[in-house]
């Protein structure tokens, strides 16, 4: 009595509608053995595509068919399609199960293989799902591609987005709430360019952000945080960005900002992230070498950890952190405005803001209107070299392509700029400075690593010097320099009178500031004078 195993496959649930059920091939294929005679081994059921033989249920059954050689005659499935739905893979394992002496039939189209002229059958049966299987693959194709051209972003959505279906079952992409904020202040960090990508990826992950770097570098590429979608090309079609129809997280100019920057375009100046235990790192110069200090933490046997700042190797400097620290907040209280040089600044700041240029963009709009306007003629100029055959097709697509993505980008920042122009509160800004240097430490105190780093670089120029005693500074900032000048002024006019009387030279260091010469041997010498 000849012996079979059933195969029976699906690979979506819409084939149940079609008769492609398992339980109805199932049926039918016993029915089919009873009739006919046949001993039922194994009835092996697979949920799979049949694009290929990579099949968990089949290749399990191969082996059993190499493991255990004559133990059964046929493989049997309801039609050809239910084996295979690529004719060339389908030839090879055909040939591979002759080898084993088992043959694969169909019961619903019966062929003998022995026979040379049913091949032309199996041919067409192989080959129809497979013609099946690509149609429906290319209208797939062109169906989402069609949608993406429209602005609508198939597939899963990035990171900062999550996918939605509205109640009349069309599929969008909205956003995250949670994580948009997050990746929204990390793309604002990498266009200001102070820090390194690297940095800005871990400051995320530490806010929330779930990504590998990998990813992260992907994202910082993807026009869809600014609301556009890239359109790849295809066959003659070249590649575009399109509008979406999504929320941008981010601005078209800091995107294209980014990009600028990642491309090397525009030159930037990145620092390194300090911890908050040593904010000083990096602005801070060694007295003994006169290079800069940096920071590190050791470890005791408590397993307790002291921040120090030092120098390096070569050089023995060497001094706890939150000494450091504490010292340099000493240093910010001497920074305190009173009411009179308050207002002498905002009346000063008042009319800088009163003038006509101030905060007018009017002068950079005119020169990217013009660079627009340049960029559309070449346009003109390519096509009318195309049309008289100086251009051939592919010069002409390049260089229209070039021009229209230059032409988009210098519109986005137009936009952005005059966008820009809507009034401000001056005062409310005059007075969120002046209360920023009334409540210099206890701001100082309550902000991070980085915010404690801008206001440094903001107020001192130069390098802080520290001695290991003392933290002095030799210059800080014009504006906060003249801004105390008032304040000087205002409140010492008779120490000021009895200064003029000294018979001291006038070019001496005022006392408290820190000058620095070199010694023979390139060491700083400190005076304090």
């Amino acid at each position: 009595m000849k012996t079979a195993d059933l195969y029976i496959r699906v690979s979506t649930d819409e084939q149940a509608d079609k008769g492609y059920s398992q339980r109805d091939q199932e049926e039918r294929l016993k029915r089919y053995c009873h009739y006919s005679g046949i001993q039922v081994r194994h009835v092996i059921f697979e949920d799979f595509s049949a694009k290929s033989f990579k099949r968990p249920a089949w290749q399990n059954l191969l082996i059993t068919l190499k493991k255990q050689p004559n133990k059964t005659q046929f493989v049997l499935f309801t039609k050809w399609d239910r084996f295979s739905r690529n004719a060339g893979d389908a030839y090879q394992m055909i040939n591979i199960l002759k080898h084993l002496n088992v043959e694969p039939q169909a019961i619903e189209q019966p062929l003998d293989l022995s026979i040379p002229e049913n091949k032309i059958m199996l041919a067409v049966y192989l080959a129809s799902p497979e013609v099946e299987n690509d149609r429906r693959a290319l209208n797939t194709f062109n169906g989402m591609r069609r949608a993406v051209k429209e602005g609508r972003l198939m597939g899963c959505a990035p990171k900062g987005y999550l996918n939605k279906i509205t109640e009349d079952g069309r599929k969008y992409i909205a956003v995250d709430q949670t994580l948009a904020p997050i990746i929204k202040a990390a793309f604002e960090e990498i266009a200001r360019g102070r820090y390194t990508v690297s940095d800005i990826w871990r400051k995320a992950v530490d806010d929330g952000l779930n990504c590998a770097q990998n990813s992260f570098w992907k994202m910082i590429h993807n026009p869809v945080y600014c609301g556009r979608i890239l359109v790849k090309a295809y066959k003659d079609e070249p590649e575009q960005i399109v509008e979406g129809k999504h929320e941008a997280i981010v601005s078209v100019t800091t995107f294209n900002k980014i990009q600028e920057l990642i491309n090397g375009k525009s030159a930037s100046r990145t620092t390194f992230v300090a911890s908050d235990e040593i904010p000083l790192r990096g602005f801070l110069i060694c007295p003994l070498c006169g290079r800069h200090l940096t920071a590190s933490a050791s470890k005791s046997k408590t397993g307790r950890r002291y921040h120090y700042y030092h120098c390096y190797k070569k050089c023995t400097f060497r001094h706890r952190a939150d000494h450091t620290n504490e010292l340099f907040v000493q240093q910010l209280s001497r920074y305190i405005v009173n009411t009179s040089a308050a207002e002498v600044f905002r009346k000063k700041v008042e009319r800088e803001f009163a003038k006509p240029s101030a905060g007018n963009h009017k002068s950079e709009i005119q020169t990217l209107s013009a660079q627009v306007a340049e960029a559309n003629e070449k346009i003109k100029k390519a096509r009318e070299s195309y049309l008289s055959g100086a251009f051939d097709e592919v010069d002409f697509k390049e260089v229209k392509l070039s021009n229209e993505k230059k032409v988009l980008h210098l519109e986005d920042r137009i936009f952005e700029l005059l966008r820009n122009r809507e009034t401000v509160d001056h005062n409310k800004m005059i007075d969120n400075i002046l209360r920023l240097f009334n409540r210099l430490v206890e701001y100082y105190k309550f902000m991070g690593s980085e915010g404690k780093r801008d206001l440094l670089s903001s107020m001192y120029p130069e390098k802080i010097v520290f001695d290991g005693a003392e933290v002095r500074t030799p210059r800080i900032n014009e504006v906060v320099a003249r801004m105390y000048q008032i304040n000087s002024g205002l409140d010492v006019k008779k120490e000021r009178l009895s200064e003029k009387k000294s018979r001291q030279p006038l070019k001496v260091t005022p006392q408290g500031l820190l000058t620095q010469t070199k010694a023979k041997k390139g060491k700083i010498k400190n005076i304090d004078l």
